[in-house]
């Protein structure tokens, strides 16, 4: 049985599209979205240096940086190989890091979870407004999603290994063989697509104030995750056909492209929690007119 806000969204698709789109406008969606980018950039890079400095006690460190690396696809199309080389480079040296870099790196690797959650309370200033958030649960709040990012890439290593080990082998039957590297492909793309909606599904549960049913988070998920999936494959069609960047940026074409990737995909992520926000208030809305 469908609740009332869904039966609404899908009696009248249109207007509730325009109304998410008029409530983030109204939200300076793309100004939000632009303050996250900055920071994700700033964080993005201690936040793996830390992940594989911690993780790397646990599993391979090159087979850790394989599976960051198809990840780090996901979210910087085109650019995780730069990134990903520099990173290792670091990580190479790493008997030289102290703990006051250690420090340093904790703290810049959870701006981006902090200015995160900020542009979530204007998004949900209807729950803003009745609830606030005390200053010590959103101290801690960025360091224990690292935590939990950790532990979910931990995991998510020991799974693609898994995979990948099975596309090296092959079926035979009735003398006849397949292999099976077609099908790890395909799983290890659904691997990633399932850990993607489960990691945007997470951000709605957690950085919004106040308790958020699990279901309302799943459906601004689910949204993001298909919007990115199309846009990131524009853009890496875009960057590898028609952009000039690099002539117009230089040296400086590597960080301009993970900023301007880092701000679509912050902006597709603050829709999500648009479409959240909307469904939630005409849910209520419904709810009790009903």
């Amino acid at each position: 049985m469908l609740s009332p806000g869904g039966a609404y969204v899908i009696a009248h698709p249109g207007a509730f599209a325009l109304r998410v789109l008029k409530g983030f406008q109204k939200n300076q969606g793309l100004l939000l979205a632009g303050a996250v980018a900055y920071y994700a950039l700033l964080s993005v890079v201690p936040l793996l240096i830390l992940v594989v400095i911690a993780l790397s006690h646990f599993v391979d460190q090159g087979e850790l940086l394989s599976t960051l690396g198809r990840y780090v696809e996901w979210l910087v199309p085109g650019q995780s190989k730069a990134i990903i080389a520099e990173l290792g480079n670091f990580v190479h040296h790493q008997d030289f890091v102290g703990w006051l870099l250690l420090g340093t790196m904790l703290f810049f690797s959870s701006l981006a979870f902090t200015v995160l959650e900020k542009a979530m309370s204007v998004i949900f200033l209807h729950r803003f407004a009745v609830k606030r958030r005390h200053f010590m649960v959103s101290a801690l709040l960025p360091y224990c999603y690292i935590l939990s990012l950790g532990v979910g890439l931990l995991v998510v290593t020991f799974v693609a290994g898994g995979i990948q080990a099975m596309g090296r082998d092959t079926i035979e039957f009735l003398g006849w063989s397949w292999s099976l590297q077609g099908a790890s492909g395909v799983l290890l793309y659904l691997l990633g697509l399932l850990g993607e909606i489960i990691l945007l599904t997470s951000i709605y549960m957690v950085m919004p104030v106040g308790r958020l049913w699990w279901r309302h988070a799943l459906i601004g998920g689910v949204t993001a995750a298909v919007l990115w999936e199309v846009t990131r494959r524009v853009l890496v069609w875009y960057f590898s056909t028609l952009s000039k960047v690099s002539v117009v940026y230089g040296s400086l074409t590597t960080a301009i492209i993970v900023l301007f990737s880092l701000e679509i995909a912050a902006t597709l992520l603050l829709f999500g929690a648009q479409v959240i926000s909307d469904y939630e208030q005409i849910e209520r809305k419904e709810g009790s007119a009903a």
